[in-house]
């Protein structure tokens, strides 16, 4: 089965047993950075000097990746000059991950759980179905992070975003960050993708760098 790096990103985060998304908010940050790539490496987006663009509207023919085109096409003919890479990730981290998550539901890796919160406030959660494609997942990333694989672009892609989004614990729970974080880094900075990836690797890495920081910021007294 092929999944997006949105829904990679989205299924990294998701405690198998509880359906609870660790580290909710950087999941968030690189859902909506993952679903972006995407459509820069379809060949229907540029991203570079931290604005981002509509190159190709055709339909992908994946609804989830579609759903997302179809709004930055609104989004990006809506306005009077070009648009930010930091709006897009901060209009989009939302509803952008609830429609990964949705979409996750309809494969069957995941399913959904409501309950209330202090018999008061709804309260979704997503625990395992199907945990084939996690297995994979996690394996194909083990084996680039810790033994040294060489990683393909889509690998890359990945590693880049969690590297950015500090989803480490996530990504290799029980290991500490510095085991795996230069790894990452070096995967990130390598030449493995064509010069508008690797530039729309770095605005997004930028974007995500500065949103984090104002989410921060925000939630200081």
């Amino acid at each position: 089965m092929t999944v997006s790096l949105g829904e990679e990103i989205m299924l990294l985060s998701l405690d198998d047993t509880t359906g609870a998304a660790k580290g909710e908010s950087a999941a968030r940050w690189g859902v909506a950075a993952g679903m972006l790539l995407e459509l820069v490496m379809a060949g229907r987006v540029t991203v570079k000097g931290g604005r981002v663009e509509v190159f190709d509207p055709t339909p992908t023919g994946d609804p989830l990746l579609d759903g997302r085109l179809d709004r930055l096409v609104r989004w990006v003919h809506g306005a009077s000059s070009s648009r930010k890479v930091v709006d897009w990730l901060t209009r989009e981290h939302v509803k952008g991950s609830q429609d990964v998550v949705d979409s996750l539901c309809a494969r069957g890796l995941v399913t959904e759980e409501r309950h209330r919160a202090l018999g008061l406030f709804p309260v979704r959660r997503y625990p395992e179905a199907d945990g084939s494609v996690e297995r994979e997942l996690r394996a194909r990333l083990a084996a680039v992070v810790l033994h040294g694989a060489v990683p393909d672009a889509r690998t890359s892609a990945l590693v880049a975003l969690v590297h950015a989004t500090g989803m480490h614990p996530q990504t290799f729970p029980g290991l500490p960050k510095k085991q795996v974080a230069p790894r990452m880094a070096e995967i990130s900075d390598g030449h493995w993708a064509g010069v508008s990836v690797r530039e729309a690797i770095r605005n997004l890495q930028a974007a995500i760098s500065t949103v984090t920081v104002v989410t921060v910021l925000s939630v200081v007294p």
